[in-house]
């Protein structure tokens, strides 16, 4: 039996929906792709609200457990692939997605997973799971720079134009708020005037990220503030912090500052 049923897609559905429509025409004012390719694309649900801003050159990736009558886009333009492998297409695309799927390869085709992805487009669209984000069958959660490192090293660039655009915005899913990046071929980023390297801090944490662990932990979320126990609370920020490399992130009254390798402290604003 498949780890990825119908109902995993289901659940996923409508949420994934709404966050393209909001998303994807950020997307296509700062690329403006004529053709796009999701990897790991899972009923479509992006490349159809690509669709429906007048993209017809698509194609979607994803595994053979995708069930076609679950499909949002055209039985034909849905290729069934073991992601975990070389991705040859035989042709190449604008515009490459990839969300939220390669927390669920194995640590070791991640190298794989970004090669694939840059031979299919000179700009990719990636969003993947952070250290404790959770999921299922997540086996693989990085921090950002662990991905802007693997794309470094085939000549892309990150830029981060989207999240602070989609940050805010109740429509989109956290994960998608939190984890989307850009990535575009260093050599050809002239051709896209909107995109630029990132300068800021890539490892951030939303704050609907924090709540969704808080419960995850048994925390008691009030809708204005935090309560929990304090050792609950501290150990938990404790075992985050030494784990990456997050410099800055604020949750719901409260700061939580990375200061040097190693150590942290949680303070208050005044």
């Amino acid at each position: 039996m498949s780890l990825y049923a119908a109902d995993y897609y289901a659940a996923l559905r409508g949420g994934s929906r709404r966050s393209a429509e909001v998303v994807v025409p950020i997307i296509l004012e700062l690329v403006h792709p004529r053709s796009v390719v999701d990897v790991g694309c899972g009923t479509g649900s992006w490349l159809a609200v690509f669709r429906q801003h007048g993209i017809e050159d698509i194609l979607g990736v994803d595994g053979a457990h995708v069930s076609p009558e679950l499909l949002e886009i055209p039985r034909d333009r849905f290729l069934p692939r073991d992601l975990s492998r070389p991705l040859r297409l035989g042709r190449t695309f604008d515009l490459a997605i990839c969300a939220e799927v390669a927390e669920h390869l194995p640590p070791d085709c991640a190298g794989t997973l970004v090669e694939s992805l840059t031979r299919l487009a000179p700009v990719v669209v990636f969003s993947a799971a952070i250290p404790y984000q959770g999921g299922t069958y997540h086996c693989n959660e990085q921090w950002p720079e662990y991905w802007t490192r693997r794309f470094g090293a085939s000549g892309y660039i990150v830029c981060d134009e989207v999240r602070r655009r989609i940050w805010g915005d109740a429509r989109v899913e956290w994960w998608y708020a939190q984890n989307l990046l850009v990535f575009a071929e260093a050599s050809r980023v002239h051709a896209y005037p909107a995109l630029s390297r990132a300068q800021h801090p890539l490892s951030i944490v939303h704050p609907r990220a924090y709540l969704h662990l808080c419960t995850r932990l048994g925390a008691t979320v009030r809708p204005f503030g935090i309560d929990t126990d304090a050792d609950v609370r501290d150990g938990f920020l404790r075992r985050w912090l030494r784990k990456g490399r997050l410099q800055f992130w604020r949750l719901t009254g409260l700061w939580v500052t990375r200061v040097g390798r190693g150590s942290q402290r949680c303070v208050r604003p005044s």
